[in-house]
Formats: C-alpha cells, sequence, structure tokens
C-alpha cells in the first residue's frame, strides 16, 4: 500500500479485542476456568461473543448469570481470579486479524500516529500488544482502568488517547466494532470506521459508523474516503 500522508488522518485510534485481535478463545478459555472453580458449566464461543466489550466486571457478571446467577458472595472475588487468571494467560490463543500489521505498518510510513482505546485491562493490553509484536505501533494505548472511573463510551477514555498522542479530534479517525467504539468517537466528535467481523452486538450497519470494512485491507482507502 502506498499513502500520501497529506491524505490521510493525523491520528487513528483502534479498539482492542474484535477489532485488531481475536482475543475470544483466550477470554473464553479464563471465563470457563472461573466458571469450573464455582461448580459451572462451560460457555461457548457464541455466548462470550455477547459478553465481551463492556470491561472485565461486565463480563465476569454475564458469565455468571447466564450460568446460574451471581454467587452468595458477590461479584468482588470472581472478578479479581478472573483477571489474575486471564492476565497471566491473555495472550496464548489470540492473532492478529488478517492485516493487521501490514495495515499499521502503512499507516505508521504515512506518518500516522497510532493509538488504542479499549475497555480490556490495561495489563493484558500491553501483554498482549506486546505479545503479538504490535506494541511498536502505538504511541498511546489506554486501557479500561487507565483513566480511573473512565471507560468507553465516556469520551474522556479517547480524549486521553488522542490527547496522548498530540492529536484533535477533527484529525483523528476512531476504528472498532462495537456500538462502544461509535459512540465514544461521537460524543468525542471523531469519525468512525466500524470492521465487520468483530463482536459487535447486532448488525454492525445499524452502529451509524461512517464507514464499515470487512478486511484490513480495506482500511487505507476507508480512511481516504474520510479524509476528502
Amino acid at each position: 500500500m502506498t499513502l500520501s500522508s497529506q491524505r490521510i488522518p493525523d491520528a487513528v485510534v483502534f479498539d482492542l479485542d474484535g477489532t485488531l485481535i481475536d482475543s475470544v478463545p483466550d477470554i473464553r478459555a479464563a471465563l470457563n476456568w472461573l466458571l469450573a472453580r464455582v461448580g459451572r458449566r462451560e460457555v461457548s464461543r457464541d455466548e462470550v461473543v455477547g459478553m465481551v466489550g463492556d470491561g472485565v466486571p461486565m463480563l465476569v457478571e454475564r458469565g455468571l448469570v447466564a450460568t446460574g446467577g451471581i454467587p452468595a458472595g458477590g461479584l468482588e472475588a470472581p472478578i479479581r481470579d478472573f483477571t489474575a487468571h486471564y492476565e497471566a494467560n491473555a495472550a496464548h490463543l489470540t492473532r492478529p486479524f488478517p492485516g493487521v500489521t501490514a495495515a499499521l505498518q502503512a499507516l505508521t510510513d504515512a506518518g500516522c500516529r497510532l493509538g488504542v482505546c479499549t475497555n480490556k485491562p490495561a495489563g493484558a493490553t500491553a501483554e498482549i500488544l506486546e505479545a503479538l509484536a504490535l506494541a511498536p505501533f502505538f504511541a498511546a494505548v489506554a486501557g479500561g482502568d487507565t483513566v480511573p472511573g473512565v471507560r468507553k463510551p465516556d469520551p474522556r477514555h479517547l480524549m486521553h488517547v488522542l490527547d496522548a498522542l498530540g492529536a484533535v479530534p477533527q484529525e483523528a479517525v476512531m476504528v472498532g466494532d462495537s456500538h462502544n467504539d461509535v459512540n465514544v468517537a461521537k460524543a468525542a466528535g471523531v469519525p468512525t470506521v466500524a470492521v465487520t467481523f468483530g463482536y459487535a452486538h447486532g448488525p454492525v450497519e445499524d452502529l451509524g459508523a461512517d464507514a464499515l470494512i470487512g478486511h484490513f485491507d480495506e482500511l487505507v482507502p476507508a480512511l481516504l474516503r474520510l479524509s476528502r
């Protein structure tokens, strides 16, 4: 891919799970590990896809509710146990989606500043980006616990990343797969690209993104169209 840096956004911020990476295999393994500890059934990949996107506390709650309800002791211990186990095993089965590395390299070569804005905890995010050799592409990364009390779709989460990149909303684009990604971008005044292969809870076409792509080979052309 060849680009004119004058025609692409100054900054592109990516969601992580379901956008850059297929992380459900490791998330499912960790959730099933937790569920086994409390005597619950396993959950399927499709079930986990419907649970991700809103951070670990909501994921754990959804997993427990789907398999019998919240334990008498509450959610604090299960969330703590899941987090510790997942962060130690977050990159065993997780892989980038096809075309991710080439697209990030093309944008980097064109001088575009790249960031990550995810509701995944920062520790697991850093581990995965390092393990998959994606970390060098990103000048700013914000997990769901990076800014206390702030996560997508709160626009302050995305603005934290843009500020760290030295970018302003009108010079940036958000790339994601879910309502949280589109909504955080809209709240911050940032155009959006949604991937159709991620973990959206419903039709991707209904998210209201400015552009849709079905493969990362389509990202650069989509960014060029949005920059006209």
